[in-house]
């Protein structure tokens, strides 16, 4: 296939494909219609033939090149597998253009410092398993780094003590950047405010930006309430200390925790279904 798209990839190329969709023709009339030199319509002519997208056969003093529709319905094919991959009802590409728009809004908005204070967000999750495990999970930074980033990041750094006036600082970066080549993605600093352990989790946390300034500061509340079925999780944000340069943070917020929520959900779903399937039978039936 790389052959085939390096051959189409010259315009010249592509207008003797387009010719020769019409109807099979020689060297000499693909020269003249292409209005180019013969000796070079011969050689891109050789060049489509090598890939395989045209074939020839000579008659009688004349060259006649045809063109091969079975390999670009092959190419057609497979550009529409990738667009389709791309434009998947929930996929990466959703979330890019979502954040886009949100990126827009949020940089127009940003005309002062303080502009979005006091702007607030609230995710609700009911998790599977009990107020003791969800809190390892959201107090635990070997846990943490399971869930604290969006779906396209992975955890590089972590520190979250979980006592008031513990540090946190979390950094993040692409998660195929595997060799920590490229830029980090992000980082933030910040302090715990409350813990009740099992019940209530607070802290602020601050991204920033490139030259080591804060962004803005978030206010984070987590609540816990057991439930039949496991627990409920209440995270309420507040903005305050806002820049100008935060609106890209801030336009990532709605959509970049929920997927970590998600993904926490997710880890604890899987927890639950690994001790589920590992009990005996009674102790499965009373679960």
């Amino acid at each position: 296939m790389d052959a085939v798209l390096t051959a189409l990839a010259d315009p010249a190329r592509w207008r003797l494909v387009s010719l020769l969709a019409e109807r099979p023709r020689s060297v000499g009339v693909l020269a003249q219609l292409a209005k180019a030199r013969q000796p070079q319509t011969t050689k891109h002519l050789q060049t489509l033939e090598r890939a395989g997208i045209v074939t020839s056969q000579r008659t009688g003093q004349r060259r006649i090149y045809a063109l091969q529709p079975a390999l670009l319905r092959e190419l057609a094919a497979t550009l529409s597998r990738l667009a389709d991959t791309a434009d998947q009802f929930g996929g990466a590409r959703e979330t890019y253009d979502r954040y886009g728009v949100s990126l827009h809004t949020e940089r127009l908005a940003a005309d002062e410092s303080g502009w979005a204070d006091g702007r607030s967000f609230r995710f609700l999750r009911s998790l599977r398993g009990r107020p003791e495990l969800v809190w390892r999970h959201l107090t635990e930074a070997s846990l943490l780094a399971g869930w604290w980033t969006p779906d396209d990041l992975r955890v590089s750094e972590l520190v979250f003590e979980a006592r008031p006036g513990g540090r946190i600082v979390q950094e993040y970066r692409d998660a195929e950047d595997v060799d920590r080549s490229d830029l980090v993605a992000g980082r933030a600093e910040g302090v715990v405010d409350d813990v009740r352990p099992n019940e209530r989790l607070a802290y602020r946390l601050s991204p920033l930006l490139p030259d080591g300034g804060l962004a803005f500061t978030a206010h984070v509340d987590l609540g816990l309430r057991p439930t039949d079925t496991g627990t409920d999780l209440d995270v309420h944000w507040r903005i305050t200390d806002s820049t100008v340069e935060s609106a890209d943070f801030i336009a990532g917020i709605e959509i970049g925790f929920g997927q970590s929520l998600d993904k926490l959900a997710a880890t604890l779903a899987a927890h639950d279904t690994v001790d589920t399937v590992g009990a005996d039978p009674e102790t499965r039936s009373t679960k």
